[in-house]
């Protein structure tokens, strides 16, 4: 399934979504692939700009309405082995754009979502699957912006799909991941 156009909880925006990310283990004597969820959060004032914080596997918002409460750095092939919680409902107003990406990390050797066997990611509220993607059209990338999250004028948070692949390692990747496509 891939998710198309904008997707919202149902005239009230979106709550509570989480970001699932799944890959298999490197083949047995490679060095293990390492993958992670990032997101980026962005003023209202400035939606395409520098983001006000990033999270990731080693961090979580300053408010902890975003945070990673799973993490892999193997892959497991047991299904989603990492997971990213947004809270929209409790997101301050003074952000309007959140980005969510995966990055691969490139210890020993450049790897792309090609190299990656079994890599998908799915976006979820509750029972209810908002989008998913298998990095089939990003094979050639070292990362991938996967959802756009924006606040619309009634101050609802809907979901885009925003599937773009990215030749930048993870922490370059977090600059470029907001930016208005290439």
């Amino acid at each position: 399934m891939r998710g198309s156009g904008k997707v919202s909880g149902g005239g009230q925006g979106l709550g509570k979504v989480e970001v699932r990310l799944r890959w298999d283990p490197s083949p047995y004597g490679e060095p293990p692939r390492h993958l992670d969820i990032i997101a980026a959060t962005y003023p209202v004032d400035d939606p395409h700009g520098r983001p006000a914080y990033v999270v990731h596997y080693d961090s979580r918002s300053p408010d902890g309405t975003i945070n990673m409460i799973r993490h892999s750095r193997t892959g497991m092939g047991f299904g989603f082995v990492e997971v990213m919680v947004l809270e929209f409902e409790r997101l301050s107003s003074a952000y309007g754009r959140v980005v969510v990406g995966v990055a691969i990390h490139q210890d020993g050797g450049l790897r792309t979502f090609g190299d990656v066997s079994n890599a998908g990611v799915a976006v979820v509220e509750g029972y209810r699957q908002l989008l998913a993607d298998d990095f089939a059209r990003v094979s050639g990338a070292t990362a991938a912006t996967v959802a756009e999250f924006t606040r619309n004028a009634a101050g609802a948070w809907e979901l885009r799909e925003m599937i773009r692949g990215f030749d930048s390692d993870p922490v370059l990747f977090t600059a470029e991941m907001g930016r208005i496509s290439q």
